[in-house]
């Protein structure tokens, strides 16, 4: 079951599958250069009260996302 990052709940591990069909090419080439590539495994640590940002740990390192971002990657778990 594919689902976007946004939808996942802290302690969640999940493995990145691919991006919304309308991501931009420099966005992409962000999120890739982030180390968000298919089939990386990553789980979520915090997600703020409000939804905004949502913090994930993925190859020893913790990134905050704003919901928007996390939204364009379809993952599963």
């Amino acid at each position: 079951m594919s689902q976007s990052i946004s939808s996942l709940k802290p302690g969640d591990k999940a493995v990145v599958e691919r991006y919304a069909p309308d991501v931009g090419r420099d966005y992409k080439l962000k999120l890739l250069a982030l180390g968000l590539t298919k089939g990386t495994e990553f789980t979520v640590v915090k997600v703020s009260p409000l939804g905004d940002p949502i913090e994930i740990e993925l190859r020893g390192y913790r990134l905050s996302l704003r919901r928007h971002e996390a939204e364009v990657i379809s993952c599963s778990q």
